[in-house]
């Protein structure tokens, strides 16, 4: 499984055509305390660094941008009643959607795990 990320700060873990998509440890921090995340709907289809869903801490609301493009195939119900997953495990249990990936040859468009470490440096 690869694991990339966007200049805004989402990630996309990969495995066959199958992407799963999150935020960063670096952006929940930023936000701070997560009190909600709008979940996109089964079934939508999303576009790379299209809106996926939103999210809403006590600083800011922000929205949530599709790493790649393709369908939404599953979301991550419990956030809606534990936003507060986000703040916890921001690049693992608080996944917020699957997506069967439309075309992998997007994937070039973002950055491995060493080039938004690069990044974040840059901030």
């Amino acid at each position: 499984m690869s694991m990339y990320f966007t200049k805004e700060h989402e990630w996309v873990k990969v495995a066959g055509n199958v992407g799963t998509i999150g935020i960063s440890d670096h952006a929940a921090h930023e936000l701070g305390d997560i009190t909600f995340v709008e979940l996109p709907k089964i079934g939508a289809t999303v576009t790379q660094f299209g809106v996926l869903g939103s999210i809403e801490s006590v600083k800011a609301a922000s929205d949530i941008f599709s790493p790649l493009s393709g369908k939404v195939t599953k979301v991550n119900d419990a956030l809606e009643t534990a936003p507060e997953v986000v703040n916890e495990s921001a690049e693992d249990a608080a996944w917020m959607a699957q997506i069967e990936i439309a075309d992998t040859a997007e994937l070039k468009n973002l950055m491995t795990q060493d080039q938004y470490n690069d990044y974040l440096k840059t901030l």
